[in-house]
């Protein structure tokens, strides 16, 4: 059996600033290495493609 909680925040307006700034700096990191994730994965697609065609 799954239970599920709904429950709401009420911060104040301090609390809602530092959360905002929170999501900011983790949504920027996220981004950060999704971008680098993908860099690396089109250079290996690209050098897998040159092993394929060798062969």
């Amino acid at each position: 059996m799954h239970k599920a909680y709904k429950f709401r925040l009420y911060p104040t307006k301090e609390q809602a600033t530092l959360m905002n700034k929170s999501i900011g700096c983790s949504r920027f990191v996220f981004n950060h290495f999704l971008a680098k994730w993908n860099e690396t994965y089109k250079s290996i697609q690209s050098a897998l493609f040159q092993l394929w065609l060798q062969k």
